[in-house]
């Protein structure tokens, strides 16, 4: 056990009992019938990839962007499917989607508040929800969609498409056969310069940087953590138990304002409190430690760190380079290309060909290839509630250690014990 502070107890009363004995799945689905909430330029990637894959009719489609609304629903009909019905007269028309249209699936690419708000709808209706990330920003509300999913035996999932990234699966695959020895150490993180877009008059930028005036700490930790906590079995034999947090001082927005608009402006006006670098440091429940960074408000290139440290070598992304003890010269990095022909994964080598062209490099297309596929044969998702919620969880934990002057603070278990038992995720196929 930590020794960290708790300021963040369970909801007293609708969590019964443990989690289930064995990862939810539920029964199989032939035909996933699909409702997309927000269908701006993820969601309607997504979209996009729902239209190549078989046993697949997309019923629906809510966006309170009217015409943006038409324009995918058109996307559906040029494919020589039947016009999904449209919702989007108000903010939560959503809800009146999940009450009257028999879906499977409602699967959610909105702004970071109404994730939750969707998955709830559409489980409490008796659909499986599917979010883009994070799950959630609250405590209360990562709690929310467990008992939420446990109650209504729906999966709620994090739809975290970085886990699927072809790096990222070569090292998941090298890590389960041992080459990396035993998992102590990793690093992470989300550091992408978003200023441009945080200021846009469109997309992200009408909403993504209201949290910057608002919360300070780890305010997007799934991308770089997702992968990371598959290869050290989070929720699967070990759990991410305690957190510390740091950010650095604001500076970001408030020079780009200052750059890029005049005096008088009202984006000259505005007040940022989240620190420009946030640096999170999680400890496990087997004691292996987990650095995950946060920047998005500076110059810079594109990282996500995707740093794993075993007993026998390790990897290390941006670029990506791998050193295995005794495999290639001493004290020197391997390109990861001169181990991807031997450790590429397994999905890659089936699915590169049907995911060319698709979102992000393709991992899009196979994180929902992935999700139709466990629905179809009614197998556990590869990501479930309890991931999505540990994973998630780093921002509200951040903001409390932050606040507190880096104080360590306690992770809900969200599994009730039931990480000790719960198998690990496997090689898959497609």
């Amino acid at each position: 056990m930590s020794n960290a502070a708790s300021p963040f107890p369970p909801p007293e009363g609708p969590l019964r009992g443990p989690a289930p004995e064995q990862p939810f799945a539920a029964p199989p689905i032939e035909r996933v019938r699909v409702g997309f909430v927000g269908v701006g330029l993820q969601g309607g990637g997504h979209v996009r990839n729902f239209l190549q894959l078989d046993g697949v009719e997309i019923v629906a489609l809510c966006d309170i962007d009217e015409p943006r609304n038409e324009e995918v629903a058109s996307w559906v009909v040029e494919a020589g499917r039947p016009k999904p019905r449209l919702y989007g007269r108000t903010t939560t028309d959503f809800v009146r989607m999940c009450e009257t249209e028999e879906l499977d699936l409602v699967y959610t690419a909105t702004p970071w508040e109404w994730h939750v708000p969707v998955c709830v709808a559409a489980m409490e209706n008796g659909k499986h929800a599917a979010s883009e990330v994070p799950s959630a920003y609250t405590l209360d509300d990562c709690w929310r969609i467990v008992e939420t999913a446990e109650r209504e035996q729906k999966h709620c999932l994090l739809m975290e498409n970085c886990n699927y990234d072809r790096p990222e699966m070569m090292v998941f695959n090298m890590a389960r056969q041992g080459l990396f020895g035993e998992i102590l150490h990793a690093e992470c993180g989300y550091l992408h310069d978003l200023r441009g877009i945080k200021f846009e008059d469109a997309h992200e930028g009408l909403w993504r940087r209201a949290h910057s005036m608002k919360r300070n700490g780890n305010l997007y930790p799934t991308h770089g953590l997702g992968p990371v906590a598959n290869v050290m079995d989070n929720n699967r034999g070990d759990r991410f138990e305690s957190l510390v947090s740091f950010s650095s001082p604001s500076r970001g927005l408030q020079e780009w304002a200052k750059d890029h608009y005049p005096e008088g402006d009202p984006k000259r006006q505005e007040q940022y409190v989240c620190g420009d670098v946030n640096t999170s440091l999680l400890k496990t429940a087997n004691g292996k430690t987990i650095v995950v960074s946060f920047s998005t408000n500076l110059p810079r290139p594109y990282s996500r760190v995707h740093m794993v440290q075993g007993t026998k070598g390790l990897f290390h992304g941006y670029p990506n380079r791998v050193y295995i003890e005794g495999r290639g010269p001493e004290d020197r990095w391997q390109d990861y290309q001169a181990c991807l022909a031997e450790f590429d994964h397994p999905l890659w080598k089936d699915l590169t060909e049907r995911s060319e062209g698709a979102g992000h490099g393709g991992m899009d297309y196979i994180e929902d290839y992935r999700l139709v596929k466990c629905l179809h044969e009614g197998l556990p998702t590869d990501m479930n509630v309890y991931d999505a919620a540990s994973i998630s969880a780093v921002g509200p934990l951040s903001e409390w250690s932050v606040a507190n002057g880096g104080k360590p603070v306690d992770f809900p278990d969200f599994t009730r014990g039931r990480w000790k038992t719960w198998p690990k995720l496997e090689i898959l196929r497609a």
